[in-house]
């Protein structure tokens, strides 16, 4: 086991060794202007742009939270995945080419900042930037717990979970510090390689220590039928869930902020729409790895539960695949995380910087002062996560879920203000006033669950909040400027 760790040792200095180069690249390269180092000078082209996009929104997620999603409920989890998987890119779109053509018309950095100046209220962008900042901490907090738990594993706990975590959260702040978003494009291009190229290897070579995939598949079936089923194992997936989780995706995955940034950045729409046609073709190929090895856990551990079922990925390579396999993979998975870590941090620290304190405290301050207080946050809002990461509250599913229902919230504000010259401000923020409170009380069960009638919280939720947004709006119309 100490040659084995050692060899994974030497794989995590390898890939830190490559991607500090890549930092030192993007050093040189930036000009220390806030749009240079938040948005690489809108400058990225298609090739370096899929990859970020890809890259930052697959995390702990994917690789763990897959693997977890399709041990506890099955096949019919890559289903419901695949189908609003080809939806995201729909609302990309509609998101996407107005972010994109605003930003260049107006110079808009952030998300915050495009919606609050579109509609002219201070009030509504603090208030859309706050959403953003709190249900985007979770789901960051997510990624030191994934690392923390595949190098304790990896380890054999010599290197503890929250130690393990701190290492990659410091590792990420130092990189990100230097090179800002050239430097997370360029190192999500690495990490996506990484992360296509091991995980596909990770699926054959499970399945063929098993004895092939059908052979795997026909072991299952025998043990746990209904992961096999549309509904998935124990009827998880009702008609309404299914669409609830659908309708999820399709309304929360633009919504976070390090992917709304990323819609700033290409070169040219045409750079922009060849990403959005390819990202569900590939992400339907590759969500079905990791979901299929947690369906195959069950042939070797057929009782975890709870946050056990977070780790069934890296104990199926521990059973079947040779260390040092095992050790390349976790590495892709580690790249996974920081890839989605490092946007995270990049995206909050710019609104922080642009909307609180550029625009709220100093109003003169250099170009050089922005893109330091940008550096600080980045390393400020790493501590809160990894604090998050202390004692984790929830599985990696349930976090997600929660933390993808509060950023939904704000799609009908997003959609209304790039569409829909009679928008108000105050309807806007009425709708995520009360969509936030809607969700607060189903997560402190101070609303039932049968309010949701038979969907998840996000359904009735959004329903709720888009129609406080079109009456508001409605009733007393404001004549604004357009801007695309």
């Amino acid at each position: 086991m100490l040659a084995g760790n050692n060899f994974f040792y030497l794989m995590i200095g390898a890939y830190a060794l490559l991607t500090l180069v890549i930092s030192g690249y993007s050093l040189r390269k930036e000009k220390n202007t806030p749009e240079d180092y938040f948005l690489a000078g809108r400058r990225v082209g298609t090739f370096v742009l899929f990859f970020t996009l890809i890259a930052t929104n697959f995390s702990a997620f994917f690789f763990l939270g897959f693997a977890g999603a399709g041990y506890r409920i099955g096949y019919s989890y890559y289903g419901t995945m695949a189908f609003g998987t080809a939806f995201v890119a729909v609302a990309f779109y509609l998101v996407g080419s107005r972010v994109w053509k605003a930003g260049q018309r107006h110079g808009y950095i952030t998300p915050p900042e495009l919606i609050g100046k579109t509609l002219n209220s201070r009030s509504l962008e603090l208030l859309y930037l706050g959403v953003m900042v709190v249900f985007t901490l979770p789901y960051l907090a997510l990624q030191p717990i994934g690392a923390g738990y595949i190098i304790s594993n990896l380890t054999n706990g010599d290197i503890p979970y929250f130690v393990a975590a701190s290492l990659v959260t410091g590792f990420i702040v130092l990189y990100v510090y230097l090179g800002g978003m050239r430097t997370v494009a360029w190192t999500d291009v690495l990490q996506g390689i990484m992360m296509f190229t091991l995980i596909s290897a990770a699926l054959f070579m499970v399945a063929g220590g098993l004895g092939g995939l059908e052979q795997a598949n026909a072991r299952v079936l025998e043990l746990e039928p209904g992961l096999f089923t549309a509904r998935g194992l124990h009827d998880y997936y009702t008609p309404g869930k299914w669409f609830s989780y659908s309708l999820l995706w399709f309304l929360s995955v633009p919504m976070f902020p390090h992917i709304f940034m990323r819609f700033f950045i290409p070169n040219s729409t045409a750079a922009l729409h060849r990403t959005i046609t390819l990202y569900p073709l590939v992400t339907a190929i590759l969500f079905l790895f990791p979901i299929t090895i947690g369906v195959l856990g069950h042939i070797d551990f057929p009782a975890l539960e709870g946050k056990q079922v977070d780790q069934v990925l890296p104990m199926m390579l521990a059973a079947y695949t040779p260390y040092w396999f095992e050790a390349l993979v976790m590495v892709g998975a580690l790249a996974a995380f920081m890839s989605t870590m490092d946007s995270q941090l990049l995206a909050l620290s710019s609104m922080l910087t642009r909307d609180v304190y550029q625009r709220g405290f100093r109003p003169t301050a250099s170009h050089r002062a922005q893109v330091l207080t940008g550096r600080i946050l980045v390393a400020v809002l790493a501590l809160i996560g990894l604090a998050l990461a202390w004692k984790p509250p929830a599985t990696i599913l349930e976090i997600a879920t929660h933390a993808f229902t509060g950023l939904a919230v704000l799609f009908p504000t997003t959609i209304a203000t790039l569409y829909w010259s009679s928008t108000r401000p105050g309807a806007c923020m009425a709708s995520i006033l009360v969509g936030e409170a809607l969700l607060l009380g189903y997560a402190t069960d101070v609303i039932p669950t049968t309010w949701s009638f038979g969907f998840l919280p996000v359904v009735p939720i959004l329903a709720v909040s888009t129609l406080i947004l079109v009456i508001g709006s409605i009733r007393r119309p404001l004549r604004r400027k357009i801007r695309e």
